[in-house]
């Protein structure tokens, strides 16, 4: 059996970390086997090491070796990428193709982010695993297969399958063998020795001097957490030989590429709703629209009640500062339809009047026109509101409490938007 340095040495591989040489072991005493391998670890971690590894060192290393990215292919077209479909099975299907799975016959498939793969293609992939038989697309005759499969992931699997978008039996077919791979900020040693290759190789490639690291640089790398991973870091490496003059990188140098504070604006986090549960820019925006009209539903609350009472309410010091930050000099020029301006005389109570500007049949059409664009926007915050309260509550089978949790508002109003928006079945 092939020993590890000799691996590692082939394959370019950096690092002595406990964990990463228990992954690569394993990788190698799995290989002269078929059995399934499930390559589990973050983005930019090097997971594609280990199915070029077990291919070869298998019997199967003269035989064909295809990477598939499942993320990547649509899921209309993934099954006919995989295996294969007739002449004329659909649109644009001008003359038969084979699938992967007949091209790689007797070697191996990586499966890259094989949980994104649509369902319909997963139960394609089980019987492939269980019988090694599989139908083109639009054919009903049965091909058999001897294909070696190693699939690797990014995706919580558990977490997938309890969301009904993973097969659990597939699960367990493709997770024979399960191999993890560590990430970077877990193999703080090795950082140093992989900035270093790093840094050989692109001194060579774009022909200039190598960057060296400071003692606090090796410091600040070494306690960064490094969300890219490896990948991360060699990008770091590329740009700065390129970029920076100054071939000893100090940490204060590395801080203006890679800031270890920075992060996301609070106000994303704030709501408990994050990228990673509705993977959406636009759901994020909404959930910042929804916090937003809070606010002005608060507003709104204390301007009804100034109006009842005439201006004649005792305000808060607090409710005073949010009605000058919201209705300002600036905002009442800009705003001339607004129901109210308030305004200070020296230590006199705030006196509300009403903005009466005089008929004019111009000014008249440009009113029409601002209340139709209200009316759009309005509803168009209504329905953001309701997908976001239909998705909390499914996130959360249903329990109120939860999702109002979720979405950053008491009870009390979630039990209100519900009715409102007929969402009590």
């Amino acid at each position: 059996m092939t020993d590890l340095q000799s691996i590692k040495t082939r394959f370019a591989i950096i690092g002595n970390y406990p964990v990463l040489n228990r992954a690569l072991q394993k990788a190698i005493q799995v290989a002269p086997t078929d059995i399934s391998v499930l390559v589990m670890g973050e983005s930019g971690v090097g997971k594609e090491f280990i199915p070029k590894i077990i291919h070869s060192e298998s019997r199967r290393k003269h035989q064909p070796y295809i990477v598939v990215n499942c993320g990547a292919i649509p899921e209309g077209t993934i099954d006919s990428e995989l295996f294969g479909h007739e002449k004329g099975a659909f649109t644009g299907a001008t003359s038969t193709r084979k699938g992967y799975f007949e091209v790689a016959d007797g070697g191996t498939i990586f499966l890259d982010e094989v949980g994104e793969l649509p369902l319909q293609t997963q139960v394609r992939l089980l019987r492939v695993l269980e019988s090694g038989e599989f139908m083109k697309v639009g054919s009903s005759q049965i091909q058999k297969t001897n294909v070696r499969i190693v699939a690797a992931t990014n995706v919580n699997m558990l977490n997938a399958i309890n969301d009904g978008r993973f097969r659990e039996d597939l699960y367990y077919r493709l997770n024979t063998v399960q191999i993890d791979m560590p990430p970077l900020r877990e193999r703080k040693g090795d950082i140093h020795l992989l900035f270093r290759k790093f840094a050989i190789d692109f001194a060579e490639k774009y022909r200039m001097p190598e960057l060296v690291l400071s003692d606090d640089a090796v410091h600040y790398l070494e306690n960064y957490p490094f969300p890219g991973n490896v990948r991360q870091l060699r990008n770091l490496v590329e740009q700065m030989t390129v970029v920076e003059q100054e071939r000893t990188v100090s940490g204060a140098k590395l801080a203006e590429y890679i800031p270890i504070q920075s992060q996301l604006p609070a106000v994303i986090a704030k709501g408990g709703i994050s990228s990673n549960e509705f993977h959406s820019e636009r759901e994020i925006m909404y959930k910042i629209l929804f916090d937003m009209r809070n606010d002005l539903n608060d507003l709104k609350s204390l301007t009804s009640e100034l109006i009842k009472n005439r201006g004649n309410s005792d305000l808060s010091h607090q409710e005073k500062n949010l009605i000058n930050r919201v209705f300002t000099p600036e905002t009442q020029v800009q705003n001339p339809n607004s129901l109210l301006y308030f305004e200070q005389q020296g230590n006199a109570p705030y006196h509300s009047k009403p903005m009466m500007p005089e008929h004019d049949e111009e000014y008249d059409d440009v009113e029409d026109i601002e209340v139709e664009e209200t009316k759009a926007a309005s509803l168009s915050l209504q329905n953001n509101e309701r997908e976001l309260i239909v998705k909390a509550l499914e996130k959360h089978n249903g329990r109120r409490n939860k999702a109002a949790d979720e979405l950053g508002i008491s009870q009390r109003t979630l039990y209100r938007k519900i009715k409102q928006y007929n969402l009590e079945d």
